[in-house]
């Protein structure tokens, strides 16, 4: 804690008891704030841990059916399948303000096939794997989604901590400090005052 500089006066003790009251409702709605944050950041988090789960899962399967397809395929058979593709896929970016934190949602926009080989230079297992890197994909997309709605909120999540500490440890506690050494000052300048009032009374008595 620390003393602010101003001059102890009547007037300077109003305004700071008016700062202290304003900086303690900040400080409860900045309280407030980081608790609805943090609750939404642990429910992102939880979805991206869900998530990535299901992203190592779909991998996997996706790898499995692409090494069984190209174990009954010729490396000249599943490079011409795959060769040209005609699918186009773009991806559409929006923001929403959620709490005062500008967090992103991604969408997907396919056009065409992603499938333009003949069946006789191909198998059920390929067009399996191909699917299945298809559904990864989007998976993909969402927990990049995810990922970045985490990052925004962490981000808004520390600069609300370090204000809401900022009021509590510093801010509060200097007005504090200093409403009550203008108090104890303007205190001693009254009874200072009285003190000087009785003496010249009884001189004037006297």
């Amino acid at each position: 804690m620390a003393l602010l500089r101003v001059n102890p006066t009547r007037m300077a003790l109003m305004d700071l008891k008016r700062r202290a009251k304003s900086a303690k409702r900040g400080h409860k709605l900045l309280k407030d704030k980081q608790d609805g944050l943090m609750q939404q950041f642990m429910s992102i988090i939880r979805r991206a841990k869900s998530l990535r789960e299901k992203v190592e899962q779909e991998l996997g399967e996706a790898f499995r059916a692409f090494l069984m397809a190209s174990m009954w395929l010729s490396d000249a058979e599943l490079k011409n399948a795959l060769s040209s593709p005609e699918a186009k896929i773009s991806l559409d970016v929006q923001t929403k303000n959620v709490m005062s934190v500008r967090i992103p949602f991604f969408k997907i926009k396919k056009e065409g096939s992603i499938k333009n080989y003949g069946f006789s230079g191909s198998n059920a297992l390929l067009d399996k794997s191909i699917d299945a890197f298809d559904d990864l994909f989007e998976t993909l997309i969402e927990l990049a989604q995810i990922e970045k709605q985490a990052e925004s909120m962490a981000i808004e999540l520390e600069t609300t901590r370090r204000r809401v500490n900022a009021l509590e440890h510093k801010m509060i506690p200097d007005l504090q400090e200093t409403v009550k050494y203008i108090t104890m000052k303007l205190d001693e300048t009254e009874r200072a005052g009285i003190i000087a009032t009785m003496r010249i009374k009884a001189s004037l008595e006297e």
